[in-house]
């Protein structure tokens, strides 16, 4: 990795952690940030934790966020997650914001259904073990990033 590239991806770790909520993730970012500067080989340790809070990023510009949902019978109900969660945030957005809603179309592909060829980068393969992490690459991590660091100006935290 080239200086120009380390100096990218570290611009984008600041960036998530300019709009992450600032006592429950901006922490625990700035130890991801850390570990990745000192151990590059540490994708495949963080990108799980990269796709939770995607996930929560996301949730953040919901109805969901910060509320506990119940059905008719008053028992809690499940969070939306994947794209169910997505197309809940575009469809509450809308009316905000074109080019969030534009970039969420884009996460939709962390969120398809994985297949024996995922490498890291799909949720799916990643939180549900379906890909053993050695075969997780670099690339898909620091695309995760990236993509996390577009998104965070519309974080609702």
């Amino acid at each position: 990795m080239s200086k120009t590239q380390n100096r990218e991806i570290y611009n984008a770790f600041d960036e998530i952690m300019q709009y992450a909520h600032f006592w429950n993730w901006v922490p625990d970012w700035q130890v991801a940030k850390e570990i990745y500067q000192s151990f590059p080989n540490s994708y495949s340790v963080l990108t799980p934790f990269a796709y939770t809070y995607l996930e929560e990023l996301i949730r953040s510009t919901t109805t969901e966020y910060g509320v506990e949902i119940y059905d008719e019978n008053r028992s809690p109900k499940r969070r939306r997650v994947g794209t169910s969660l997505i197309n809940l945030a575009i469809d509450e957005n809308r009316q905000k914001s074109r080019e969030y809603v534009l970039l969420l179309e884009e996460m939709k592909t962390y969120f398809q259904i994985s297949a024996r060829t995922d490498e890291g980068d799909n949720r799916n393969s990643v939180a549900h073990g379906y890909m053993h992490p050695r075969f997780w690459s670099e690339e898909s991590f620091e695309k995760l990033i990236f993509d996390i660091a577009k998104l965070s100006k519309y974080a609702g935290f």
